[in-house]
This record gives structure tokens, C-alpha cells and sequence, in this order.
């Protein structure tokens, strides 16, 4: 519970500030294990706090407001909203001068130094995770390799950061740790810095965890999404998905399923074409998370100005029978949640060898699709007919109460147009910012 955000709702509704400290010490109290006297001079301090940060102006301490919430707009779920959204951030970022910057929405970044590629990425931990610590670490380091190995590098070294609320076990933060270590150790990928905070210092209640993985890598040739050309083929590992399919499976009563997602196939693949010649031949690379199949191929779609076909036939033996299984049980659409499979595209003449050099690190892998020339879009071959493949507003309901919350908004265009003005402002304001600082400078 955030006690900061819930005084300063009290205190803009008019509550009683009597009434806010009685309700708000209630609060603490089914939290905290303390004295009556403490938790109401916690509440105090909350409100003292709330009333002397609120009405300050100007630049550095307001934010133009869109209206829209996270949730409501689906960012973070991985579907049209959130695609929508992240669109916004290369206009705030501007111009990087990087190799790969983030208007080309791939799996990492990449610049140059010392004559090769330096590619950096992060990823978030699946926040279903809070309360099972290491499978949120393990997963998490899996998912920032996966997009440094999709690169076409050579994964060097992590970074690790975690939050944990104020009630939280300390013993959370070695949990997680060692769920990344797992992984470090068995890639030979060390960890090397961190850092680790409490959620919102005092401000929130409960046992809550946040955290991410980052990575570094280097390359000599670079298989990003912009790489894809009509003509390719798609190419796709199997796959038992990860951080979505563990907490797929914890939440809807499936839990022998989280056992299948523990493994390294996906980055053993990428190892195996990194050592081989057949890297020079493929034109990039890109892990099957984002939404889903359907997420990943339209994103590559409009990033490579081009159409991607993918034909239905070949992909339900992809994916690992266990976990198929519970998916068509809880009619979870196994195309719009991450799979964690590797998606390769290349020209046809290199498919052979590309699939014998993956098979032959025991991961299994076939032809899912191809590339041509059309409108910057995707598409499926359905029983023979041609359709629309695109994402959803958001990523398939993954658990119970993802199901419960999961509608579409009424007007998503005016949403839309909240959100691009937000972003518009936020440019606006770091451009202000700028000239302040080159008059003092």
C-alpha cells in the first residue's frame, strides 16, 4: 500500500485530517506490528509530508497529466496500448547517434566502440513474481541475455537492481540474487554491480518487489530487427515460456508447469550460432515475449518496412506439449503470450544449416514463415486462408484476475491522443530545460 498516495487523495477529496490519520493508522497497523502511538505518529509525518510537497509549480516539480492510467492504456501488458506508448519515448530521446536506438523498438541498443558493436539492454522482472524471489531472478537474467544473444553478441557482463517494500524479508533480495546467479554461472556471464533499494522508502507498506537485469555484449555483426528483407524466411525454436508462463501457471492452479520453464534452451541456441559460420548469414534475431508471436512479428513488420507471413501449420509443435496444455485448458491464445522461443530470419539457402546448428545444441527448431514485399504489416495463414495477425489491445489474459480486468477502454483513438500529447509536452519540457542549462553553461 502507498500510505503517500493515499494522503494525498484524502487531503484533495477535503477528508478531515483527524479522520485521514485514524483511517491511515489502521492501515499501518494491519501492516506493522507497533504501537498504537506509533502508528499514528507515522500518519502524522505521511500528512505533514503530502501537505508540504503538494502546490509546488513550475518545471521541476509539475508534469503535464494525460488522464490515462498505466493500466487502463495497457502499458506494460504488452499489446497495443503499450506498443503505442513506447513509440512516444524516441521523441523525448531524440536523435542518439547509436547504432540501434529505440525508435527502431528492438531488443536492445547498440553503439560503437573500440571498432565493435556494444550492445546494451534491460529488462524488468515479471512483477507476479514478488513472492517467489528466485524464480523472478532466474527469469529475468534469461530475458536481458536473450536480447543482448539476439543482437548477434556475445552476452559480458550484468547488472542487477532491486527493490523490496519496507515489510519485506531481506531474504528476498538473496533469493532473487541467486536465481540470477544460477544463470550467470551455468553461461559463464558474470554479475558485476547492482543496486538495491527499498520500494518507495517508508512511503510503502507490504512486502512487495521490483527489480531488472541488465547486459552488456559485443558483436561484430549486428542481427537486428531493421536487417529483415522480403525474400527471408522465419525461422522458430520451440519454446516453454518464462517469467508469463510461470506465473501463468503459479496463479491458475498449475504449478507443475513452472518446472518446464526452468531451462537455458533458448540461450544454448544462441550460443551454438554465435560460434558458428552461419551467423554471417542471418539477418536478424528476436525473442518471442512481447504479446506474443503476434506481438514480435508486428513490431519486426513495421520496423523492416515490409510484410511477414507466418503459416499457423508449423507452430503448435513448438511449443512444449506441458505448456500447450494448460494454455488450451485456460484458453490462453498461445499466439499473444510469450513464448520465449527464438525467432530467426534469414535468406532461404541458409535455413538448412541455421536449423542443423541449433537441433545439434538439442533445442528443436522449423520453418514458421517468411518475408515479401507489401505494406509494413503481419499476417497468418489459417487452414489455407490468409488473415489479419496483429496484437491485441493487450497481451492473452495470463491469470484469473488478468481475465477479470481485461477489457477494452471505450474511445482508445482519444486515449491515444492523451497519451501523444503527454509525450509532446514532456518534449517541450526538456527542451526548456536544455536552453536553462546552456545559458548557465
Amino acid at each position: 500500500m502507498d500510505v503517500e498516495h493515499f494522503a494525498r487523495k484524502e487531503l484533495a477529496e477535503g477528508a478531515d485530517e483527524n479522520t485521514i490519520i485514524n483511517n491511515l493508522s489502521a492501515h499501518i497497523l494491519k501492516f506493522k506490528s507497533c504501537s498504537d502511538e506509533y502508528a499514528r505518529n507515522f500518519a502524522k509525518a505521511v500528512i505533514t509530508e503530502a501537505k508540504n510537497s503538494s502546490g509546488l509549480t513550475g518545471d521541476l516539480f509539475e508534469y503535464y497529466h494525460s488522464g490515462v492510467g498505466m493500466g487502463e492504456f495497457g502499458v506494460g501488458s504488452r499489446g497495443e496500448g503499450d506498443f503505442f506508448a513506447h513509440r512516444q519515448l524516441p521523441k523525448i530521446i531524440g536523435k542518439s547517434g547509436a547504432e540501434v536506438g529505440v525508435d527502431e523498438m528492438d531488443d536492445a541498443g547498440v553503439v560503437t566502440a573500440g571498432g565493435k558493436y556494444i550492445i546494451n539492454t534491460v529488462d524488468g522482472m515479471h512483477s507476479r513474481l514478488s513472492d517467489f524471489p528466485f524464480l523472478a531472478g532466474f527469469h529475468v537474467t534469461r530475458a536481458t541475455l536473450r536480447d543482448v544473444y539476439v543482437m548477434g553478441a556475445k552476452p559480458v557482463a550484468m547488472i542487477s537492481d532491486i527493490h523490496v517494500a519496507d515489510d519485506g524479508d531481506v531474504a528476498k533480495v538473496f533469493d532473487y540474487t541467486a536465481g540470477i546467479s544460477v544463470v550467470s554461472d551455468m553461461m559463464n556471464i558474470p554479475l558485476v554491480s547492482g543496486s538495491t533499494l527499498r520500494i518507495g522508502g517508508d512511503m510503502v507498506l507490504g512486502d512487495r518487489m521490483t527489480g531488472c537485469v541488465g547486459a552488456v555484449g559485443v558483436s561484430e555483426h549486428l542481427t537486428a530487427r531493421s536487417s529483415t528483407v522480403p525474400g527471408d524466411i522465419l525461422l522458430m525454436t520451440e519454446g516453454a515460456g518464462g517469467g508469463t508462463i510461470a506465473t501463468a501457471a503459479i496463479y491458475s492452479g498449475f504449478p507443475e508447469v513452472v518446472e518446464k520453464t526452468i531451462n537455458l534452451s533458448f540461450l544454448k541456441a544462441c550460443e551454438a550460432l554465435l560460434n558458428s559460420e552461419v551467423l554471417s548469414r542471418i539477418h536478424s534475431m528476436t525473442d518471442v515475449t512481447n504479446g506474443g508471436l503476434r506481438g514480435d512479428v508486428y513490431e519486426m513488420a513495421e520496423t523492416a518496412r515490409c510484410r511477414i507471413v507466418i503459416e499457423e501449420s508449423n507452430l503448435r509443435d513448438l511449443v512444449d506439449p506441458t505448456v500447450l496444455k494448460m494454455l488450451d485448458a485456460l484458453d490462453i491464445d498461445y499466439l499473444g503470450v510469450s513464448l520465449d522461443a527464438l525467432l530467426v530470419v534469414a535468406p532461404p539457402e541458409a535455413a538448412d544449416e541455421i536449423i542443423s546448428v541449433v537441433q545439434a545444441s538439442g533445442v528443436k527448431m522449423r520453418k514458421i514463415g517468411y518475408a515479401t514485399e507489401g505494406p509494413s504489416d503481419s499476417k497468418i495463414i489459417l487452414n489455407g486462408e490468409m488473415k489479419d495477425f496483429v496484437p491485441e489491445f493487450r497481451e492473452s489474459a495470463y491469470t484469473p484476475l488478468k481475465k477479470a480486468v481485461d477489457k477494452i477502454p471505450g474511445d482508445i483513438n482519444d486515449m491515444k491522443r492523451r497519451v501523444e500529447k503527454a509525450a509532446d509536452e514532456a518534449v517541450e519540457k526538456k527542451m526548456r530545460i536544455i536552453a536553462k542549462l546552456k545559458e548557465r553553461y
